[in-house]
Parts: C-alpha cells; structure tokens; sequence
C-alpha cells in the first residue's frame, strides 16, 4: 500500500510540474502574441502613413507638371497625349516602346536613348506591373505619361542597380511597335 501511495504522490508531482510548465508556456504564448498583434498593427500603421505621403507626392508631381491624369484602382495614374492608331496592346502582344524613366523629382533612371528601346510580351513579367497595367491602355504611336506608386513599381526591394526601394516611378512612353 505504501508503494502505491508513493506513486500516486509521485505522478501527482510529475502532473502538477507538467501543468504549471504549461500554464506558464501559455503565458509566454499570449505575451508573445500581443507583441506581434501590437507589431503588426504599428507596422500597418507606418504603411497606411506612407501610402498616404506617396499618394500626396505624386498629387503634388501631377499638379506642379499641369497633367490631366486619370487614376485607376490599383493607383496608376495616367495621361495619353497621343492617342495613337489601330488597336489597343492587349495581353500577349510583344510590344516595343521608346520611353524615358524618371523618379517623381526629374532624375532621369533609363531611357531608350540611353538604354535602347524597351520590348516585352505584355502579360509575361518581366516589367513593372504598373508599366504592364499601363500599356494596355496605348495603341501603336501612343504616346502618354505614367506614374507608377512604389507598390506598382518595385516595392520593397528597388531593382537591385538604379532604382532604390518604395520609388515612385515616372514613365513617358511611346509604343513604337505591336506584333
């Protein structure tokens, strides 16, 4: 009888240490979820103000430059100046552009003269996706200005050479041929 109630103290200490173990994981758990519930809410926070400040330098960018843009909703924003002949590019289509790239402040990036003219199947990659986005709206000799938001552009990362992390891009862009 001794023997059973020896083990019975005993798995009832192994139990107790197992459940207060447990209880103070859970404490560690939930303390570690509100620091990243509380992180993550700081971090959209600090993303919402920085949409809104690029929102407004590009506002500013499109006002100082006296363009008529229209803004689509994914944020491009665009102007056709010229609205060129035939049909619109559409997915698929290899198209080849003479463009200019600058950043909201005027600093040339690229440019086909510098560069040579830019060609891509539309729909593949490879570009921007706001540049993709973009000529879906030009015809062949179109010629129109786009402003890309960052998160159209190159985001986080930038291009790896020229363009740096969360740049608003600039496009002047003309489709020189859709085959």
């Amino acid at each position: 009888m001794k023997n059973y109630q020896l083990i019975l103290s005993f798995l009832y200490v192994i139990t107790m240490n197992f459940v207060s173990c447990d209880s103070i994981s859970n404490k560690e758990n939930q303390s570690q979820l509100i620091d990243k519930k509380d992180l993550q809410e700081t971090l959209i926070e600090a993303n919402i103000e920085f949409l809104a400040q690029e929102s407004n330098a590009i506002d500013n960018y499109v006002t100082n430059n006296n363009l008529n843009v229209i803004k689509t909703g994914t944020g491009l924003r665009y102007q056709i100046f010229s609205p060129g002949d035939g049909d619109f590019v559409k997915k698929g289509d290899l198209i080849t552009i003479d463009y200019k790239l600058e950043s909201l402040k005027g600093d040339l990036i690229y440019s086909s003269e510098n560069d040579g003219f830019k060609s891509f199947v539309v729909g593949r990659g490879g570009v921007e996706s706001g540049l993709e986005e973009a000529v879906l709206k030009m015809k062949k000799n179109s010629e129109a200005i786009f402003i890309l938001p960052s998160h159209l552009a190159h985001g986080y990362v930038g291009d790896g050479d020229k363009i740096t992390y969360r740049t608003v891009l600039v496009y002047k862009v003309k489709v020189i041929d859709i085959k």
